[in-house]
């Protein structure tokens, strides 16, 4: 039985073990999304009341959260959010317990007004909960480019008409490499290797949307 509720101050290593375990080697050899979560919850950007963990018996099994982001047009901006990392302990995958932590979060984002979530991913993960591409709404990246990984949901009708511009996601989220290797290594020792799905990572990135 899984429940889905707010992080505690006493769940917080908890959860960045979790993450360490969800994301190591997947992207990169190692990982930096525990040390990113470390960093935001201190961020003004942070977005506590979207941000969620998942229990399963009891036990902590995954978390997603929340940042302000937006969408820049010259000296224009419209405000939005965005959602990474989410993650789920690697013995609880393929129970869909990731599919009810986005979609508990979307319909809260929904509750509360927010109009529109970016978030940067496998469009195969996000498109069955109606993300798509930036480029359908004319949202690129800061250099410009639509990449098929930045991927966009309005929040309700309308919600995006008249908008354009690039994305723009929070500092907060952002990390120096030997600030991760120090986090790091207050965690137990973990091997760092070359992984496929990190030469799949790479390449997903750097995709261009041509449609």
């Amino acid at each position: 039985m899984f429940n889905i509720r707010k992080e505690r101050q006493e769940d917080e290593r908890r959860v960045e073990a979790i993450a360490r375990e969800a994301f190591w080697n997947l992207y990169f050899p190692g990982c930096h999304e525990h040390y990113a979560i470390h960093q935001l919850r201190k961020h003004e950007d942070y977005l506590p009341e979207l941000s969620w963990v998942i229990e399963v018996d009891g036990e902590l099994a995954g978390g997603i959260f929340y940042s302000n982001s937006k969408i820049v047009d010259g000296e224009e901006s419209v405000d939005t959010i965005t959602f990474g990392p989410v993650f789920i302990d690697p013995k609880y995958h393929r129970q869909g317990l990731g599919r009810h932590l986005i979609t508990h979060s979307i319909e809260h984002a929904k509750s509360l007004g927010y109009r529109a979530i970016l978030t940067l991913g496998y469009p195969y993960h996000y498109e069955p909960y109606g993300f798509v591409g930036g480029k359908r709404y004319d949202i690129s990246m800061p250099d410009g480019q639509y990449y098929k990984g930045l991927l966009v949901l309005p929040l309700y009708e309308g919600a995006l008409e008249g908008v354009r511009g690039i994305a723009v996601f929070t500092e907060g989220m952002e990390v120096e490499e030997a600030e991760v290797e120090a986090f790091d290594a207050t965690f137990p020792k973990k091997q760092k290797e070359v992984l496929p799905s990190q030469r799949e990572y790479e390449f997903v990135s750097t995709e261009l949307d041509e449609s």
